[in-house]
């Protein structure tokens, strides 16, 4: 990084920490950060979106869809985190390239599943072979965005549809004695009502989200985590950097980082959280009002 870098055996003190600090696979850890941080921005939404399709269902008048919803949560959520990453994403990944087999090799003869491998034809891998880096990648950071979105979106959806079943009946109730039709009953009564009582559920659920990011080695993505164990370990004379085992330091360094950053997040949710009581004709929103 720094010109005077060239020669770090000549370094000492601040010089060569600095230039330590700024090696390649430094950069590459600082990056890490904002792989975490992407994945939490677009895995929540996702994770809620599947979440509230997840309560609707549940509660449809439909039984088959209900029981879709209903099984969906149930059967999430009774799986271990862990066993549920480390089938799914195969399982997934099998599948996209079975079906790219299927239709990208019409001819081909030779079994898909040979003893414990599964081969398909080049032009079916996910992702090719000859694929730049980044699509790797991307498809990679993809199925780790899916895979978080589908545990978190059964958590999401159970509170979700708790939240619902909590709104007073009488109101939509009373919105359809008006002329409301059941579905404008549902988006403009229940449904503004419902983030009141669902958002203590959702903020544990934002909480619990961060703390499982370190998930992610078992996706293939070189995480905080892989970083601090492999830049904290101890680094003899072949290396350019050598040092004693570090990973104390790396490891208080990623603790701070997941304090700082819960502490931020759940300031943001407690503002939330009053913006959301006023006016509410809940306990909340009545103590929500004083406050204010």
């Amino acid at each position: 990084m720094f010109s005077f870098c060239t020669d770090p055996q000549s370094l000492e003190g601040a010089a060569w920490l600095a230039c330590y600090l700024t090696t390649g696979k430094h950069l590459d850890f600082y990056g890490a950060f904002g792989t975490v941080l992407l994945l939490l921005a677009v895995t929540a939404p996702v994770a809620l979106l599947f979440g509230f399709l997840a309560a609707m269902a549940a509660r449809a008048r439909l039984a088959p869809l209900r029981w879709l919803g209903k099984g969906y949560m149930a059967v999430v959520r009774g799986v271990p985190d862990i066993a549920f990453f480390l089938f799914f994403v195969i399982a997934l990944d099998q599948a996209i390239e079975w079906i790219r087999h299927k239709i990208l090799c019409p001819d081909w003869s030779e079994p898909v599943y040979q003893g414990n491998d599964f081969v398909v034809c080049p032009a079916a891998k996910m992702p090719l072979s000859s694929a730049p880096q980044w699509v790797h990648d991307t498809y990679s950071f993809t199925l780790a965005v899916f895979t978080f979105a589908i545990v978190f979106g059964a958590f999401a959806g159970n509170v979700l549809f708790g939240a619902m079943r909590a709104v007073p009946r009488a109101q939509t109730e009373t919105a359809e004695a008006y002329g409301m039709s059941r579905r404008q009953a549902f988006w403009r009564i229940l449904v503004p009502q419902m983030w009141i009582y669902a958002l203590p559920g959702l903020s544990n659920l934002w909480m619990i989200l961060i703390k499982a990011t370190p998930l992610l080695f078992l996706l293939g993505i070189r995480d905080i985590v892989y970083y601090a164990k492999e830049l904290g370990g101890m680094k003899t004379q072949a290396y350019a950097y050598p040092h004693p085992d570090w990973r104390l330091w790396y490891f208080l360094a990623l603790l701070v980082f997941y304090l700082a950053f819960t502490k931020v997040s759940q300031i943001a949710l407690d503002r939330l959280m009053r913006r959301l009581n006023r006016g509410q004709a809940t306990l909340g929103g009545q103590s929500g009002g004083a406050m204010s």
